[in-house]
């Protein structure tokens, strides 16, 4: 599965020390890990919540990887808003064991300033 996952400069940066293979754990205050369904949800984000972040030093960025589709469809589907504001919710404890079905790099394809 095509995921997509909005991210701050800050987390962007974790993401390079794992060679873009894989994403950082969470912060106490982050239960969930949100991948996205689709590019157009994931440059809302970057564009409307990391650009005005102090923590994401005002940047935003879209990153697109793949994941085992086997592994990928025990997670439903949420719908957060529009029909298209569509993410998975990963618990901060599976995230390890959720980059280990990531196929290939993650790769930056937009970034918001």
């Amino acid at each position: 599965m095509l995921l997509f996952r909005p991210v701050g400069k800050a987390e962007l940066e974790l993401i390079e020390k794992t060679d873009y293979t894989a994403f950082p754990p969470r912060l106490p205050q982050q239960p969930i890990f949100y991948p996205v369904l689709n590019q157009k949800y994931a440059e809302e984000i970057a564009e409307r919540w990391n650009t005005k972040d102090i923590n994401s030093q005002y940047k935003g960025y879209v990153l697109k990887f793949e994941v085992d589709d086997t592994y990928i469809s025990k997670f439903e589907i949420q719908i957060v808003g529009k029909s298209y504001h569509q993410e998975l919710w990963i618990p901060a404890e599976e995230l390890e064991d959720f980059n280990r079905y990531i196929r290939g790099k993650i790769e930056v394809v937009k970034n918001f300033e």
